[in-house]
């Protein structure tokens, strides 16, 4: 274990004016280039759930479209895609990159210039991979030029995601200071680490299967994987679960900071926490393989040995993560029971694993074949409430470490309540699409090639309006929590309340340094000898 002294940005006065463009572009400060991924995950969040909106308004009349058929396709490649690489997993990156390096008590992450890297790659990737949908291209896409950017774009995007969460699991396991050991990482900064360690084995698969596929269609010669509908067949699996349930780990670290913070106390136990996080992890291996993991169906005709080699995959990849999930809501929540201070990020990070909760519990049913929910918007819901659930506990990073970043606070009155909108918005758009599931509502990861209507013109005994009219109301409750949380963001950290060293009472070391956080994070190396190193300091609380 090291400890990295400085960075690039930290030869710059300290009592500079007004920070320039050029000084943001190339910066290598972590502060600055999380906040660069969450600013513009913000917008990239408010254009793909305003199109999450239009869909599920297109689906409420299964008679008739509103939109083009030849645009249906390109607009739910976009909505997948969009929410997913667009926005879930750049906002969890973001509050990672700007806040790790503060608790695990570094002047600086580690490969500050790749991680600055990152961003500038997923932003052209991002850019060049809506153009290139914009231009009929992508999964299912007609123009066969554009399909070829789409996956180079795709690629490019993920490449930078990935090269952040490198420079992140590297600052993790060497910059910690002298006494932080394993045992006593902040539990976020441990979430964010085994996220890490499974996009690195994710990604890269991902990324390659891309490239795989990109060579087959331009050289169709050399592959049977030429055509647009190799991008679904191959690479499907980076945007569903299991893969999803990996973007959403930190919401459960967020949860775990904010309960201790809230009640005023040390979390105990601590090993079983660190143990139920790690748990979720096993979802990579359901990404390695690079095919749904089910149990087939009927179950009760399988012989013996097609049993077992059903179950124990299904074990690793579905029952574990759900297992820890469960384990780390339960272990956490029990802390509740000291009467804890109700702040608006611990309500967030509440509401939040909870609808991760539910969609990690309803991806395990979704891959039993007996269940029957193959190729039905039901893993649309389980989608839709991770991306949301992830998009809660974002909100509610911001708002908890806001104040570290830009020296003010977030209202309580104001941004409480945003947070039990955006979660009844959250389960409106999520929930219907389970039971519409249920009823074999017609969905997909992708729209089969040239069957982008099918998604949007189904029949089948029930209010199907009425379950893709609750959609549509959850998706623009969503929206309008986003753009008010957005806007009370704003002005809050340009002109709001200022706030001490500690507004939160805190027990990490991200506390420990002054509001804003200065370029260099700490003005010396700092030695632990706890887990909450700042409780130490105060007595009164040491035992609570």
């Amino acid at each position: 274990m090291t400890t990295i002294d400085t960075h690039a940005d930290s030869a710059a006065p300290a009592g500079a004016g007004l920070t320039t463009v050029a000084e943001w572009i190339t910066t290598t400060d972590h502060k600055r280039i999380g906040r660069l991924y969450l600013g513009t995950a913000a917008l990239t969040g408010v254009g793909s759930v305003t199109l999450a909106a239009l869909l599920a308004f297109e689906r409420i009349d299964a008679a008739k479209t509103t939109f083009k058929l030849g645009s249906l396709t390109q607009m739910f490649s976009l909505y997948r895609f969009g929410l997913t690489y667009l926005v879930m997993l750049p906002l969890v990156v973001g509050v990672a990159l700007a806040v790790v390096p503060l608790q695990v008590g570094a002047r600086a992450i580690a490969f500050p210039r790749l991680a600055a890297l990152g961003f500038w790659a997923w932003l052209v990737g991002a850019a060049l991979t809506v153009a290139s949908l914009v231009g009929n291209g992508g999964p299912s896409g007609g123009n066969a030029r554009f399909v070829d950017l789409f996956t180079l774009a795709a690629a490019l995007c993920m490449a930078g995601l990935l090269a952040s969460t490198l420079s992140l699991v590297a600052t993790v396991l060497t910059t910690r200071v002298p006494g932080m050991n394993m045992r006593r990482v902040p539990l976020f900064s441990w979430s964010v680490l085994v996220m890490g360690l499974g996009l690195v084995v994710v990604l890269p698969i991902v990324i390659g299967l891309l490239l795989v596929v990109y060579v087959a269609h331009k050289y169709p010669s050399l592959s049977e994987l030429s055509g647009n509908r190799a991008l679904p067949q191959w690479v499907g699996f980076g945007f569903t679960q299991p893969t999803t349930i990996l973007f959403a780990i930190p919401v459960l670290g967020l949860l775990a900071d904010t309960v201790a913070t809230a009640t005023r106390s040390r979390l105990r136990p601590r090993g079983p926490l660190l143990a139920a996080v790690g748990l979720v992890g096993t979802a990579m291996f359901g990404a390695a393989v690079q095919a749904p993991v089910v149990i087939r169906a009927p179950f009760r005709d399988l012989s013996g040995g097609d049993r077992v080699s059903d179950l124990l995959p299904y074990a690793l990849v579905h029952v574990l993560p759900l297992l820890g999930v469960f384990l780390a809501v339960a272990l956490t929540v029990s802390a509740l029971r000291t009467k804890p201070k109700v702040t608006a990020p611990l309500v967030f990070a509440l509401l939040g694993a909870l609808l991760v909760l539910l969609g990690t519990t309803a991806s395990a049913l979704f891959h039993i074949g007996d269940a029957g929910l193959t190729g039905t918007v039901f893993e649309e819901g389980v989608w839709l409430a991770l991306v949301y659930g992830t998009v809660l506990g974002a909100m509610g990073a911001v708002a908890y470490w806001g104040p570290k970043l830009w020296g003010r606070s977030m209202p309580r009155g104001a941004t409480l309540p945003l947070a039990l909108v955006g979660f009844v918005g959250a389960l409106l758009a999520s929930v219907p699409m389970l039971i519409a599931g249920f009823a074999d509502q017609p969905g997909a990861v992708f729209p089969a090639v040239g069957r982008g209507d099918s998604a949007v013109t189904f029949s089948y005994s029930g209010p199907h309006g009425l379950w893709n009219g609750l959609s549509f109301a959850g998706h623009v409750v969503v929206l309008v929590t986003v753009l008010a949380f957005v806007a009370l963001a704003l002005r809050s950290f340009l002109s709001g309340e200022r706030v001490g060293d500690d507004p939160w009472d805190g027990g990490t070391l991200e506390w420990a340094t002054t509001s804003p956080a200065p370029a260099d994070n700490f003005a010396e190396i700092l030695i632990v000898k706890s887990a909450e190193p700042l409780l130490d300091l105060k007595p009164s609380r040491s035992d609570a």
